[in-house]
């Protein structure tokens, strides 16, 4: 079983009632949406990519929140980012029966084939983190990116009251509304300040350390003024970081991410350069996507969409996220 990440008193608060709620839906049920008739159900989960730290930690949070349910089992799948595979995943697990699917879309922009698919079979459709483009689901839970991205362009404005040259190193695809919007976030808070001038990788990072590596060593050679950078997830910053040290330019870039990612939160909290993180965690989201279908297969009417709050994370309160333990 999973350690659980330690959370303020008012989040960890949020997910027991959401745990409590469930548990009195279930007895009060009758049946609800389905499961074998003795109470317990069978919920499929379709992994878009399993590759990166984010969607892994996502995956063994749903697990682990069904097992303390102790009547919930997971049956898991992943597409290794193919569209067509998380189709024949999702039917695959129509042919077993589930109860439910939850869909972890990762970069994937929309999938009407899989949406379709659950629709006909009349199964709830649970997302977390992405929201499809478009197509029907019963229910979606996950963070507002734009406003991750501008709480940390506020912060870096804060940081650099004389001004200064931000680099911004983006995940990719071109189309990925997830990261658009954490970099829009954070160029609304910047343009217009006074001598902020922002500088846009031009290629991309892919979401991962490596990626964030690769792309820092072209900005620091094209841009070896830069003060600070933005990384649209922390896996890509914790390799910008690497890249930055490598360069002897640590004293000089300071390093703002998004996820809260536990080495991006022990970096922040060892007084590095990485000083601010939006948290998008992938233990409370997938948690409570888990919880948020027992509750529809209880019966229970759900919000359609629910934002998970994604406060700042600095070294001042990066303690109170950061676990050694955690799945992310």
């Amino acid at each position: 079983m999973n350690v659980p990440r330690t959370r303020p008193a008012t989040r960890l608060g949020a997910l027991l009632a959401a745990g409590l709620l469930a548990t009195v839906l279930a007895a009060c049920s009758s049946g609800g949406g389905g499961g074998s008739g003795d109470g317990s159900y069978t919920i499929g989960v379709a992994n878009f990519t399993l590759s990166g730290p984010y969607f892994t930690g996502m995956d063994k949070a749903i697990a682990a929140q069904a097992a303390k349910k102790g009547n919930v089992e997971i049956v898991s799948t992943d597409a290794n980012g193919d569209a067509a595979k998380l189709a024949a995943n999702v039917e695959d697990l129509l042919s077993k029966n589930v109860d439910a699917v939850i869909i972890s879309g990762g970069p994937l922009e929309s999938a009407p084939a899989v949406l379709n698919s659950l629709k006909a079979a009349g199964k709830p459709v649970v997302l977390v983190d992405r929201k499809f483009a478009s197509g029907e689901y019963t229910s979606w839970i996950g963070p507002d990116n734009e406003a991750i991205g501008r709480q940390n362009g506020e912060f870096l404005a804060g940081r650099l009251p004389q001004g200064g040259k931000v680099a911004i190193i983006k995940g990719g695809p071109a189309d990925n509304s997830i990261g658009l919007a954490r970099t829009n976030g954070v160029k609304a808070a910047l343009t217009g300040r006074p001598g902020i001038t922002l500088v846009e990788a031009p290629d991309f990072g892919n979401w991962g350390s490596d990626g964030g590596l690769t792309v820092m060593e072209s900005l620091l050679a094209t841009h070896p003024d830069l003060a600070a950078v933005f990384c649209e997830n922390d896996a890509m910053c914790l390799g910008a970081q690497r890249a930055i040290a490598d360069a002897g330019k640590a004293e000089q870039i300071v390093i703002a991410g998004v996820d809260g990612q536990n080495e991006a939160l022990k970096a922040i909290l060892d007084g590095t350069n990485y000083l601010v993180t939006g948290l998008n965690d992938a233990d409370i989201i997938g948690s409570r996507g888990l919880d948020r279908t027992v509750e529809i297969l209880n019966g229970a009417t759900v919000e359609k969409d629910t934002v998970v709050d994604s406060p700042r994370v600095t070294k001042e309160n990066a303690a109170q996220y950061f676990d050694p333990n955690g799945d992310f």
